[in-house]
């Protein structure tokens, strides 16, 4: 539920009744109260806040004293109020915080001391931009916004400014610099110039910033509606450096006939869409990172007369993994992208990838992953500066996947099962089993109408008079066999196509 609210030069808000109730609550105890920072940018701009802040006179004790449920576990005064009936998440919770005067910055991310004080101006001149530095609480019982460094001015302009001197701000929170980018990104604004010079001058400061941090900017850049403008503008201010410093690698560095643009504006070109698209966190690294192998393995052809890069996918799973695991993202996340990376070379041409080798991609990515690759080539062909997103092709490899998912691609999926085989044969419980079982499974990935219970029986029965040696050097061959099959296979398309 919200309230429509004019301000006395007859802006209008809608606030949510915890909003409201907030206000209320801290005017009838005796205090000012203000909603402050993101939550009235975002208001001024007509955009939904994604959480909810507020400023006060009163001191942590006398919040807490006022509101039913709070909790306070930090060392900067803020409390949390908690609304737990709330219909929107983003309001279950909202930070009060009392207005701040703010020590050095030794550390350049948290100051060295916090003092709290009586007087707004003090917490205002303290925000990092001033379109943050806007204050939305009521005067003579009317809702009133409070602008002393020109907020309301700059978010009409489009643009992102410091508040008072650029070096101070940056100086005393470094992580403020990619914030710059990651708001300009986010609203579509461009950043003051005095600003971007400052963040020029001051780049190294992100040298102090945690990788988490600097991870959790980097995340809200790609997963915004524009982030190859947010990368663009890292690369044009000396940030990628100390982000992703791999991608600078892929700078000017041209590719084979099959591409417009160099590797760099290919894997921005490739998130851009996967943006577009509105496809997942995982997609869009792995769409930015998925070529990232490319420049240490670029070579000349002079057969082919056009650069190579063969071993690309392999390298740049690699590469992949060590950038994630460096920016602490999740341990699922770092498998899932790094598989993404791996394999998404696979889909070139339908009228040679057979069915067998679709089923042991879907086992080899994971069926929950496969769409997800899916999405990674077609970000992948639009980077490219292909017309289509959905070619023939394309759409071909969709039905083939639809078929291999009605088949088996594991064990598990296997009519008979390890017990079965252990009553029929009687053999001890053993890694002789698990031979068995594998070898069934690549021949079953081959010829799914072999995946019937009298058939595998059979056959378990057949295996079972082998030594372990024998199954063992038979499941190896089958492998080896497949895997240069289907590596004679890639190399062909790949050839064909003019990639690698």
């Amino acid at each position: 539920m919200t309230e429509k609210k004019t301000s006395k030069n007859n802006t209008f808000f809608d606030l949510p009744k915890e909003a409201l109730e907030v206000i209320d609550t801290l005017e009838k105890g005796g205090y000012e109260a203000y909603l402050i920072g993101g939550c009235v940018r975002d208001l001024f701009l007509g955009r939904t806040p994604k959480d909810w802040d507020a400023t006060t006179n009163a001191t942590p004790a006398e919040i807490i004293k006022l509101f039913p449920k709070t909790f306070y576990e930090n060392d900067f005064g803020t409390v949390g109020v908690v609304f737990e009936e709330a219909e929107n998440p983003t309001l279950k919770v909202i930070e009060i915080t009392p207005y701040r005067l703010e020590g050095k910055y030794t550390n350049n991310r948290h100051p060295d001391e916090v003092r709290f004080s009586k007087n707004l101006e003090d917490d205002l001149k303290r925000r990092d931009f001033t379109i943050n530095a806007l204050a939305l609480g009521k005067k003579s019982g009317e809702f009133d916004v409070v602008d002393l460094f020109g907020g309301k001015v700059d978010l009409q302009k489009g643009i992102v400014k410091t508040v008072g001197d650029a070096h101070e701000r940056f100086n005393e929170d470094g992580l403020r610099i990619l914030r710059a980018v990651r708001i300009a990104t986010e609203l579509g604004f461009l950043i003051d110039p005095d600003t971007e010079k400052a963040i020029v001058e001051n780049v190294s400061l992100l040298k102090n910033i945690s990788q988490e941090r600097i991870r959790d900017e980097f995340v809200r850049i790609i997963s915004s509606d524009s982030p190859m403008k947010g990368i663009m503008l890292c690369k044009k201010l000396g940030l990628i450096h100390f982000i992703i410093p791999e991608l600078e690698e892929g700078i000017g560095t041209t590719q084979n006939q099959a591409h417009s643009y160099d590797v760099f504006e290919h894997l921005l070109r490739s998130l851009e869409h996967s943006a577009k698209k509105k496809f997942s966190l995982e997609v869009r690294l792995a769409s930015l990172l998925h070529d990232i192998g490319k420049p240490p393995t670029r070579r000349f052809s002079d057969e082919k007369k056009d650069y190579t890069f063969y071993g690309h996918d392999v390298v740049g799973a690699r590469i992949a993994k060590k950038i994630l695991e460096r920016l602490k993202f999740s341990n699922k996340i770092i498998e899932t992208v790094t598989k993404l990376v791996r394999w998404h070379m696979f889909f070139s041409d339908t009228e040679q990838i057979t069915l067998s080798a679709v089923r042991r991609m879907v086992r080899n990515v994971g069926p929950e992953l496969i769409w997800e690759l899916m999405n990674v080539r077609a970000s992948d062909r639009m980077g490219m500066g292909r017309p289509k997103e959905s070619p023939y092709r394309l759409r071909k490899y969709h039905s083939m996947i639809d078929e291999a998912l009605r088949d088996p691609v594991s064990v598990a999926q296997l009519k008979i099962g390890g017990e079965e085989i252990i009553k029929k044969t009687n053999i001890a419980p053993g890694p002789k089993i698990g031979f068995i079982l594998h070898i069934l499974l690549d021949e079953v990935l081959d010829d799914p109408k072999k995946n019937t219970e009298s058939d595998l029986e059979k056959r378990a029965i057949e295996l079972s008079k082998l030594t372990d040696k024998e199954l063992k050097d038979l499941g190896e061959k089958a492998k080896e066999r497949k895997e240069k099959e289907e590596e004679d296979e890639l190399k062909k398309l790949r050839d064909r196509h003019h990639v690698e």
